[in-house]
């Protein structure tokens, strides 16, 4: 099994670049890729909620493993999202990620029915039974329905297999309570998801973030990430004061609660990396809001330094 213990900094959920409806662009997807190399990050999370995972075609999220492992050629980190109805689907779908040499695979419980939190752990068991890679566990109960319960993480944190846990829920109590429970087990990684979280759940011992952003502006959460790993009070208040400007200015522009997701693919077309195409039911944003996310890019001071990144 691949080793866990370079899982920590910050870990990039990635957008999929899309050429068309079931396309993938792949010239956009390396230029993201190395984007997000060269700003510092650690890692990538493909098949994510920023991946828009639950909107592409099997065919098309093995065409984005494939191309992604290949670009990133052991160079960081690559988690695979594999969350499914279908528990079939999701062990299929961890095959393929261990075979192109992915380093970890992430589930949420699977959606649509509302389960037992026994039924959810039995599914964890046999899911990660019949996985190779090591197995992080997606707490994202706006999306999913069904949290990961403290006790049930409990009772799977010493699963061999079990690797870690990202909340997504936005419940600093619950990321507590975890991150108290994973002192059981040192080699128990614990991430946040909002970005906006991301300094104080590191200064409560999170191992880092899987933060959005960081597709745009990598360094600016690789930096807040490493002050607040140093416990640089000054430098957080600083940088943390940036992510909350940026996450404020972009996400708000679209309609909700797909702001966040139209407003970072727009800011990244803007910025010349990829497509803001989205993959449906979602729609990218009209000629009025794309350019106000422009005017947001201008003043928050990155457009004309990433169009210089760009072209360079």
């Amino acid at each position: 099994m691949p080793s866990t213990s370079l899982f920590r900094g910050i870990i990039v959920p990635l957008v999929t670049p899309l050429a068309g409806r079931d396309q993938l662009d792949v010239p956009g997807l390396e230029r993201l890729l190395e984007r997000v190399i060269a700003g510092g990050v650690q890692g990538v999370f493909l098949l994510g909620t920023t991946g828009e995972a639950p909107s592409l075609t099997e065919r098309l999220k093995r065409e984005l493993v494939s191309q992604a492992t290949a670009i990133v050629n052991h160079r960081i980190k690559v988690l695979v999202g594999i969350t499914d109805t279908s528990l079939v689907d999701s062990i299929e779908l961890a095959g393929f990620a261990a075979a192109e040499r992915a380093d970890a695979i992430v589930a949420a419980p699977p959606p649509y029915f509302p389960i037992h939190q026994a039924d959810l752990r039995a599914y964890i068991e046999a899911l990660a039974a019949d996985c190779e890679l090591p197995l992080f566990l997606y707490n994202m109960p706006s999306h999913s329905k069904v949290a990961f319960d403290v006790d049930t993480v409990r009772q799977l944190l010493h699963h061999p297999r079990i690797a870690g846990l990202k909340d997504s829920s936005g419940n600093m109590l619950y990321f507590n309570q975890i991150v108290q429970l994973a002192q059981e087990r040192p080699s128990f990684h614990v991430f946040i998801g909002p970005e906006e979280l991301l300094a104080e759940s590191v200064l409560v011992g999170g191992r880092g973030g899987i933060c959005g952003g960081a597709n745009l502006y990598p360094e600016l959460y690789v930096e807040l990430y490493n002050a607040a790993a140093a416990g640089d009070l000054a430098t957080i208040h600083k940088l943390q004061h940036r992510v909350l400007r940026l996450a404020s200015k972009l996400y708000s522009v679209g309609d909700p609660p797909s702001g966040y997701l139209t407003g970072l693919k727009c800011a990244l077309e803007c910025v010349g990396v990829c497509s803001g195409r989205l993959a449906e039911p979602l729609r990218s944003l009209s000629a009025e809001k794309s350019a106000s996310i422009k005017q947001h890019l201008l003043d928050l001071g990155l457009l004309d330094r990433q169009m210089t990144a760009v072209r360079a």
